[in-house]
């Protein structure tokens, strides 16, 4: 009897980058892999979309477009290239407008896509039939999901298989079209036994001819164990990973998964050991320049009681490395667990798992509850969807109070076809403004990266990369060439610096304020306003002379992806604003004076 061939995605170009580097890696560094997986006869490709299609354009000074038509050109038109949509957010982290979700998949569908792979966090059904009409409708593949995880311990009202067959009832009946089905568990919390129940009740339901796949992550430690139980239960497809960025936060192994079916009746791809290990070789040496954090190579017995996904973990973690609070990160751990159930059950995966993060980080660097996050906030209120179940009462309350925004029940796609922000006649005009291209591409590129985006098509994008010895980017000066500016005795400059004996230029630096100091000495009635973390300025709300009352909002600061409100400690007049927007600042810096 011949085995059973099982379909293998290797999603070590998308997921694989995201779960071990943040998303950070050059596309000309890791070309020569991408070579050798199409030589070990690998088909089937997770290649884009997800947060790697923003981390290209806000880190790495690339396309995300062009990588893939590169990528499409290396592996041949028959490969099965696959990207990772979040429903009607798409590739962006807040809900994109109908004519934004359009443009999402006619252009991935122009640039070298089959399949798109889409879901939406809160399991919300509704969030998914537009974005699937859309993605059908320009002639891809559309792979619709049920997104899993496990309660922490002690919760209970969703994420059994009783929730998942409700919700798979809802796609069929809402006659959402699709390809095949994937069952999708970013933080690797299902327990194996969760997982054949879950795949025998979908067989069941939609028989013999849907493609059924299972998705998951080594970060809780039963990868292997549920895949072989998807497998047992009926399942036509896993996601694998290859070595250095398998296994720990990312997909198992290939390798591993191979030696996990011998003697089993699947047939992993068609798919050759001797091949798959010098394939990894390849990679291994492609990859031998990045650093590789600790964390990304770890199973963590935490990570059932606080679910975040391998792809978001060192996101997170590097940026708290940026930030200089790593050591705070057991503790946010352990905060997220009180977040996700007092936020209803939403599925830890993008954005949902970002907006519990953010509130876990928030409860532990300023208190519990003493400032909501604006996406955690947003989604108890319903402005992403329904969650699973209500979300606690008390936070609805703090956070329609915090956010100034009532709670709702309509529609997520007219809230944002009604933003202006997110219509293309607004970007389109903007890149005009700029004298950029107002091409589909750019104008996508423009909406679903902001002003990061705009940064990057004028050319100004950082690039940092997080490579062993030197940092490539923003935090490395070593052989740097280029625009910087310093503070000098409390003066800014910008100043050139370049090779050999060129002419160098030091001019005072324009700022939206006078003079600027990183530390501001007071006297008399002045009272300094320090940053409460380290940050960037993302928005100054006030002006110098500018009367101001106690505890009203000046300024905004962006920190883990997430807005820090800025307040004055005191009523008075603003004498002195010592930071300008978008600049870098540290815990404790003063930001303004309030005379």
């Amino acid at each position: 009897m011949a085995k059973k061939y099982i379909d293998v995605m290797d999603t070590t170009f998308r997921d694989g980058f995201q779960s071990v580097f943040g998303g950070r890696v050059l596309m000309e560094d890791f070309f020569p892999a991408v070579e050798a997986a199409k030589d070990a006869g690998i088909t089937h490709f997770e290649f884009g979309g997800g947060a790697r299609f923003q981390s290209l354009f806000f880190y790495l000074q690339e396309n995300a477009f062009e990588m893939m038509d590169k990528f499409r050109e290396i592996v041949g038109p028959d490969a099965n290239l696959q990207t990772l949509a979040r429903g009607i957010n798409t590739v962006m982290l807040d809900t994109g407008s109908r004519e934004l979700v359009d443009l999402h998949a006619k252009m991935f569908a122009k640039h070298g896509t089959t399949t798109i792979r889409n879901f939406d966090a809160l399991n919300d059904v509704q969030n998914l039939e537009y974005s699937a009409e859309c993605i059908k409708k320009y002639g891809l593949n559309h792979e619709v999901v049920v997104t899993l995880m496990d309660l922490p311990p002690g919760c209970e009202g969703a994420h059994d298989v009783p929730f998942y067959e409700k919700t798979l009832r809802q796609i069929l009946d809402s006659g959402v079209p699709h390809d095949s089905i994937c069952f999708k568990d970013a933080s690797g919390t299902s327990s194996p036994q969760k997982v054949y129940e879950t795949i025998q009740m979908a067989r069941k339901l939609v028989g013999n001819d849907t493609h059924i796949r299972l998705h998951t992550h080594e970060t809780a430690g039963v990868s292997v164990a549920c895949y072989l139980a998807a497998l047992e239960a009926g399942a036509d497809g896993i996601d694998l990973a290859a070595s250095p960025v398998s296994g720990g936060t990312s997909q198992p192994d290939i390798l591993t998964m191979l030696h996990a079916v011998k003697g089993k009746n699947y047939d992993l791809g068609g798919l050759d050991i001797e091949k798959v290990l010098k394939y990894q070789e390849v990679l291994t040496d492609c990859l031998g320049d990045y650093f590789m954090p600790p964390e990304a190579t770890q199973v963590s017995p935490l990570i059932p009681f606080s679910p975040m996904p391998g792809g978001a973990l060192t996101a997170n973690t590097q940026m708290m490395r940026d930030n200089g609070t790593l050591d705070k990160f057991p503790e946010v751990i352990k905060a997220m667990r009180e977040v996700v159930e007092k936020g209803g059950y939403g599925t830890s995966v993008t954005p949902v798992s970002q907006f519990y993060w953010q509130q876990a980080y928030a409860n532990v660097m300023f208190g519990p509850w003493k400032q909501i996050a604006p996406g955690y906030g947003k989604m108890v209120l319903g402005y992403f969807g329904k969650t699973p179940v209500e979300p606690d009462a008390e936070i609805v309350a703090l956070a329609a109070e915090k956010l100034k925004m009532e709670p709702t029940s309509e529609n997520p796609l007219d809230i944002a076809d009604r933003d202006e922000k997110k219509k293309i006649s607004v970007w389109k005009q903007r890149l005009e403004m700029e004298g950029l291209e107002a091409s589909e591409e750019n104008i996508f590129i423009a909406a679903a990266c902001d002003e990061k985006g705009i940064a990057f098509l004028k050319g100004d994008s950082p690039l940092n990369v997080r490579k062993n010895e030197t940092t490539q980017g923003e935090n490395s000066m070593a052989n740097a060439t280029g625009n910087y500016t310093v503070v000098v005795d409390g003066q800014k400059f910008n100043v050139s610096i370049a090779e050999g004996d060129a002419d160098i230029q030091v001019t005072p630096a324009s700022n939206n304020s006078s003079d600027v100091s990183s530390s501001v000495s007071t006297s008399g009635e002045a009272t300094d306003v320090p940053a409460t973390v380290n940050g960037n300025v993302w928005k100054i709300l006030v002006n110098e002379g500018e009367k101001v009352e106690k505890d009203q909002k000046i300024m905004i600061l962006e920190a883990m992806k997430m807005e820090i409100d800025i307040n004055a400690p005191v009523a008075g007049t603003i004498s002195k604003i010592t930071v300008g927007a978008n600049e870098a600042v540290d815990e404790g810096q003063t930001l303004a004076i309030i005379g």
